[in-house]
């Protein structure tokens, strides 16, 4: 989650004052079956499952993994589960990464915690169980959680000659860590469910990184480089899962004309040419839902958009409930009628949902679903709205 997306996020919407969406009939949620896999696909520019357009609505729980790594606080996962599942929310994002520090699923390059590695187990195991699809980011831009910085860190400690955090992107120790931790957590073989991460359909999509950025290259040339040699990777390696690339949504040099719908600034990343590859089954965008980035991904990348990232934090000026939930119906209203007039925008995930005593991952964008009715009511709305367009 980037510093800036949330407050960008609530100028853009200026432009969405859409009707709200009508009551929708409820319908089941996805039912995942024990014996056929039922894996999400992509059929020219939509999500399918089983041969059937998949809308859905979601949402962010980025620390599952490493409340999960202890069983005594293994019920807050469940608790979010339970509770999306009832709202009707059918897709959630999180992490597979947590590199060096405390608590870490990789200690060192190579080296894991296996009690942090079932921690991810269960959080996958308990996913399947409340029939909620996921999607699994393998590394972090920023340091949280380690990320970038550390694989770069780890390298230097090595003895290895490397310049500064964008060196992740190029040089091939680096970059051998990252594969390394992509293809170890591809083939884990779950320790409760004993099916390989690989051939879980619980599973939705792999993620490369959350938000990359590169300061040494404004262009989104070295970004690109990187992500066809690691999209490449996971698709040897998996070919049954979906793969995107964790991306913000910032226009770089293929189409300077709409660097002006950037908020002030380059990242080094390129929106167009970055999800032009063709091992990138979907774009991303983080909190903007402009009109821009769905005709662009329906008419040049010919791919669904998925907005991964979007939220009101209760730290914004004059925050109350009400106004939180008016912001998302906003979102969620702009999102169905994209949909409903057959775009490419499959869905959304709201940042974030926590369980009930989690204050310390707290960040300001937090819901706790059974604290908050009105807002999960909000939700629920939508879940059955974009549910309904599925079938």
């Amino acid at each position: 989650m980037a510093c800036f997306s949330k407050i960008t996020c609530i100028l853009a919407l200026l432009f969405f004052s859409l009707a709200l969406v009508s009551q929708a009939r409820v319908l089941d949620p996805v039912n995942h079956s024990n014996n056929i896999p039922r894996f999400v696909s992509v059929k020219g520019s939509h999500f399918t499952l089983d041969q059937s357009s998949f809308l859905f609505n979601g949402f962010n729980s980025y620390w599952m993994m490493t409340v999960a790594a202890d069983p005594n606080m293994r019920h807050q996962v469940t608790e979010v589960f339970r509770d999306a599942s009832a709202a009707g929310m059918s897709v959630c994002r999180t992490w597979a990464f947590a590199d060096g520090g405390s608590n870490s699923l990789q200690l060192s390059p190579g080296t894991y915690d296996e009690r942090v590695f079932q921690g991810l187990d269960f959080v996958i195991s308990e996913a399947k169980r409340f029939n909620i699809y996921l999607i699994l980011s393998f590394v972090n831009n920023y340091k949280d959680y380690g990320g970038r910085p550390q694989y770069v860190q780890w390298a230097r400690n090595a003895g290895v000659q490397v310049k500064n955090d964008d060196d992740f992107y190029t040089h091939p120790v680096v970059k051998g860590y990252y594969r390394n931790h992509v293809q170890r957590v591809i083939t884990r073989i779950n320790t409760i469910t004993k099916v390989a991460y690989k051939d879980d359909s619980t599973i939705m999509a792999w993620e490369l990184m959350n938000e990359p950025r590169c300061d040494a290259d404004s262009s989104g040339r070295t970004v690109n480089g990187w992500v066809q040699e690691m999209a490449s990777l996971v698709k040897s390696v998996d070919n049954k899962h979906l793969l995107t690339i964790g991306m913000e949504g910032f226009y770089g040099d293929t189409m300077p004309e709409k660097k002006q719908f950037n908020p002030g600034y380059q990242v080094g990343t390129d929106y167009i040419s970055n999800h032009l590859i063709k091992e990138i089954d979907f774009a991303t965008i983080h909190a903007y839902p402009d009109i821009c980035h769905t005709t662009d991904a329906q008419a040049i990348l010919k791919k669904p958009l998925v907005i991964a990232e979007f939220g009101k934090s209760n730290k914004d000026p004059g925050f109350n409930t009400g106004a939180r939930d008016l912001y998302m119906n906003a979102v969620y209203t702009s999102i169905y009628k994209y949909a409903q007039n057959g775009g490419t925008l499959g869905g959304s995930l709201v940042w974030q949902v926590l369980a009930q005593g989690m204050q310390q991952y707290g960040d300001g964008y937090e819901i706790v679903l059974s604290e908050n009715p009105t807002t999960s009511s909000v939700i629920s709305r939508q879940s059955h709205a974009m549910s309904t367009l599925s079938h």
